[in-house]
């Protein structure tokens, strides 16, 4: 009995020691002062090619809007995926319902680092795996951007999502795995600006990686097998494998990318469907030279095969 009772008590102290290990190291992690002190003034026409490439009307306008009216974002957008329901916040300029009261500090920490200004970790069906690998000075071109926005009245709904992904605090562990700002695809010296130019545009505020990618059961983005296409995260579609390994885009030029984010027209006269509609609407809108150095980076990077079941195809 007395070895018992050393056994259960070691237990206990090891699992005390266990719970407070994990709720240190879950705890949302702000910016510090030297990556603050990066974001500068912000100019907002550099801004609105930031929003653009960004795609944030695609989640945050209200579902359906066509015109102007995509830049009131309001929220609303329902994404269902395997571990629940999560809905795009009201990110308009209405102090109350949107995110018109916080600092471009607090828009920051949001986009760099997952977390709230209430200090809490958002969830990242807010892609900011891939916004952390951006620039402080485009993250306050955004910001200055967003102000020019209007402001508009409404609150979207929360998520809804079961045990135990509602249990925000967890989010810290999942982070210390799949959070970084370091770039996925390294490159060697002598690279042409265009590919290093594209990489920013793919691997951060385009997040296209988020979608083209597999996930592991974690939710996590498999990165060695970047952008080989994955299982949609709604519905029993497919996103797309644009490397150019088997099934990808191969055959594709350069002229042939740059052009089907111009127009939406593949080179086989195909044209862009599912949620890469609302996307191919956010690329035309970026520069000639923006699209030619996603495009460069797009037939730079490693080749894979298609990342995901064989299935039909119902997204781009």
């Amino acid at each position: 009995m007395p070895l018992l009772k050393k056994l259960v008590g070691a237990a206990l102290i090891m699992g005390g020691v266990g719970a407070v290990a994990g709720w240190l190291l879950s705890a949302p992690v702000k910016l510090d002062a030297e990556t603050l002190a990066q974001l500068g003034p912000g100019d907002a026409a550099r801004g609105k090619r930031i929003f653009n490439a960004g795609g944030c009307t695609s989640c945050h306008a209200k579902p359906g809007s066509q015109g102007d009216a995509r830049l009131q974002l309001v929220g609303g957008l329902e994404l269902k995926t395997p571990f629940g329901t999560f809905v795009p916040p009201n990110i308009s300029q209405d102090a109350k319902d949107g995110i018109g009261a916080w600092s471009v500090e607090d828009l920051a920490n949001a986009m760099l680092k997952g977390v709230s200004p209430s200090g809490e970790h958002f969830y990242p069906a807010f892609p900011y795996p891939s916004y952390a690998r951006m620039r402080p000075a485009d993250i306050a071109d955004l910001y200055a951007f967003l102000k020019t926005l209007p402001a508009v009245a409404g609150k979207a709904p929360g998520h809804s999502l079961s045990f135990p992904f509602n249990i925000r605090r967890g989010l810290g562990l999942w982070k210390r795995l799949y959070l970084s700002k370091e770039p996925v695809i390294a490159f060697p010296d002598g690279t042409p600006d265009p590919v290093m130019a594209g990489r920013y545009l793919v691997e951060g505020p385009g997040h296209c990686g988020e979608c083209h990618t597999p996930r592991a059961f974690t939710g996590g983005a498999k990165k060695s097998e970047w952008l080989a296409g994955a299982a949609a995260a709604e519905g029993n579609g497919i996103v797309s494998n644009i490397t150019s390994g088997e099934g990808g885009i191969g055959k594709w030029s350069e002229d042939d990318i740059a052009n089907y984010l111009e127009t939406g027209f593949t080179p086989e006269f195909d044209s862009a469907s599912g949620a890469m509609v609302d996307v191919q609407k956010n690329m035309a809108e970026l520069t000639a030279d923006d699209r030619a150095a996603i495009a460069a980076y797009l037939k730079a990077i490693p080749p894979h095969p298609n990342g995901y079941p064989a299935r039909k195809k119902t997204a781009n």
